[in-house]
């Protein structure tokens, strides 16, 4: 079961974080500065995997973001690394080439398209296209709700409610 999985830049910026079980702040904090920096730390020839603590780690970097996750110790390391290109597929198809802007300007979107693809820590959808489509569904609904909350504003303004 993954524990939690990082998202960051190469300057060691968070962009997204996404914990999958319970842990103070300060330690959350911890963490994340500790294996944001032995991950920058290493070189691109090195191996994706690595023993940290009482976690494997699995990270991967596209362009010029780390995808970073934590497992179980008796976790496959190559599904995690699945599960890590399988959710950069998904952003690049939702953004349409994904980049580190779009992550920072759209992360309720990047939540909200892990919280589609992951629940607790394991895969609840395996298919991009049906992950898309309930992301597109949700954007559907607000654009519907903003429509209707703007047209009864107009109405409400000229006191026709």
């Amino acid at each position: 079961m993954m524990k939690f999985m990082l998202l960051f830049s190469r300057q060691g910026k968070v962009r997204l974080q996404k914990w999958f079980y319970a842990i103070g702040d300060k330690e959350r904090k911890k963490i994340t500065r500790e294996l944001v920096s032995v991950v920058l730390a290493r070189r691109p020839k090195m191996s994706n995997f690595l023993d940290w603590r009482t976690f494997k780690i699995v990270y991967k970097r596209y362009a010029s973001l780390f995808f970073c996750c934590a497992v179980e110790e008796n976790d496959n390391e190559l599904i995690t690394l699945e599960i890590i290109h399988r959710y950069v597929e998904i952003l690049d198809k939702y953004f349409g080439s994904v980049c580190e802007l779009d992550i920072i300007f759209n992360f309720e979107k990047a939540y909200f398209i892990l919280d589609e693809f992951l629940i607790a820590g394991e895969i609840q959808e395996s298919s991009k296209s049906k992950v898309l489509r309930a992301v597109e569904n949700s954007d559907a609904l607000q654009e519907e709700n903003q429509e209707a909350e703007a047209t009864r504003s107009i109405l409400e303004e000229f006191g026709l409610s």
